[in-house]
């Protein structure tokens, strides 16, 4: 019943989003770029339009049976999709859509939840957010699915907060005339913690961090705070540009004015392009910051390689153009665009050191983030250091990153 349930529901929340335009057709190129996209399509022969993060999303929290369970019924649907070779572009809200199967594994956590209490029905909850963040994935602009899974994810984010026995304020920081929303988390309010600001990439949302703060921080009571990258989720009002660490400095200068954390003592952590915000924020403000770990983070390379942004994958560059809010992509245009991206480009990474120690992590073979960005940023940090996660452990990379990354931030905020 249960089951039924949510589909019943779900099915309700969408139904007037039936025909919505399938994810992998919403960026539309200019003829030069529909060719070149066409002949990698055929070249590659990936079977997914999305990049599955399969190990991501398990140390996130999902359940590999569960999981694998989503992504057989989405492969074996015999529904009309937008690509035939892609098996995720099934088109329309129904079994076999991604957005669809993904929010149904969402509401079977959710109905979990309500038949737990304490913090067996937070985990629950927090589970649901993830998949509803899942069904969003990658949280293309005008992808009226991926919206409204992202309201479904934000709901039950908050359910997740109120049977939690952690602390978790959903805090509004004021900017030009508008709101940056972020969500701290405390072990407890006794005393002003030391506070690691988490943001992700231009593809995740912030309610994906609750088990690095249930397993990682909360264990060590330093609290987290998580605000997403401009362009994407609660901060979609702000437009992305090379100064990727707007927002994040904003809430930075605005930590002084919350009782619960200790704002002589703050780190930093930036998953992917989050990585890139959090590096620039280090340059920016060293008397504010104390540490900062970035993991999988575009520097340099990737900006100012135009070939090396054509053999991205198209989920890739469809993000892209819509962070960018292009309509018609030209992806010879956009190299050039993004060229300003480059930290090194802007000058951070050239003459003066930052005093601010950077741990730059990268997995082994990484395209995005070579180990030549990581050392380039290490480089340029007073105690900086840059490590290479070997690709072979990768089902452990994950888990391994994130241990040395916790563990040096706590001793770098101890100081």
């Amino acid at each position: 019943m249960p089951e039924e349930q949510s589909k019943n529901l779900s099915e309700t929340l969408f139904r007037k989003h039936k025909q919505a335009k399938e994810t992998s057709a919403l960026a539309s190129y200019l003829p030069s770029s529909v060719e070149l996209l066409r002949k990698k399509r055929e070249e590659e022969g990936f079977a997914w339009y999305r990049n599955l993060r399969r190990l991501q999303w398990i140390w996130q929290g999902i359940d590999p049976v569960e999981q694998e369970e989503v992504l057989a019924r989405i492969a074996a649907s015999k529904h009309s999709r937008t690509v035939d070779t892609w098996l995720d572009t099934v088109m329309g809200y129904h079994s076999g859509n991604w957005t669809f199967e993904w929010n149904r594994l969402g509401m079977r956590h959710q109905q979990r939840a309500k038949n737990n209490e304490g913090e067996v029905a937070a985990d629950e909850w927090f589970n649901a957010a993830l998949c509803y963040s899942i069904a969003g994935y990658p949280h293309l602009k005008n992808d009226s699915l991926a919206l409204q899974a992202q309201n479904l994810a934000n709901t039950a984010y908050q359910e997740g907060a109120k049977q939690t026995q952690y602390v978790v304020k959903r805090l509004e920081f004021p900017f030009q005339g508008k709101k940056i929303i972020g969500h701290l988390h405390l072990a407890k309010t006794d005393t002003p913690k030391p506070v690691v600001i988490v943001s992700g990439g231009l593809d995740s949302l912030q309610t994906d961090m609750w088990r690095l703060f249930r397993d990682y921080f909360a264990q060590r009571d330093i609290a987290m705070l998580t605000i997403d990258m401009p362009s994407i989720g609660q901060s979609s009002h702000w437009s992305i540009s090379e100064n990727t660490s707007i927002l994040h400095q904003e809430v930075l200068h605005q930590l002084y004015d919350l009782p619960w954390v200790d704002h002589r003592r703050v780190g930093l952590v930036g998953f992917r392009f989050g990585g890139n915000a959090m590096a620039r924020l280090s340059f920016l403000e060293p008397e504010r910051v104390k540490a900062c770990v970035t993991l999988g983070a575009p520097i340099h390379d990737v900006f100012v390689a135009p070939d090396k942004l054509k053999k991205m994958s198209k989920m890739y560059l469809d993000v892209l153009a819509s962070r960018l809010g292009k309509n018609a992509v030209d992806i010879s245009s956009m190299a050039g665009q993004i060229m300003a991206w480059s930290l090194k480009v802007q000058g951070f990474l050239s003459s003066r050191r930052t005093k601010v120690p950077i741990l730059a992590l990268g997995m082994e073979g990484d395209p995005v983030c070579p180990h030549s960005d990581n050392q380039l940023l290490a480089l340029f940090s007073q105690y900086g250091k840059a490590t290479q996660i070997k690709s072979k452990t990768i089902s452990q990379g994950y888990e391994q990153a994130l241990d040395l990354a916790i563990k040096w931030l706590e001793d770098e905020l101890s100081r």
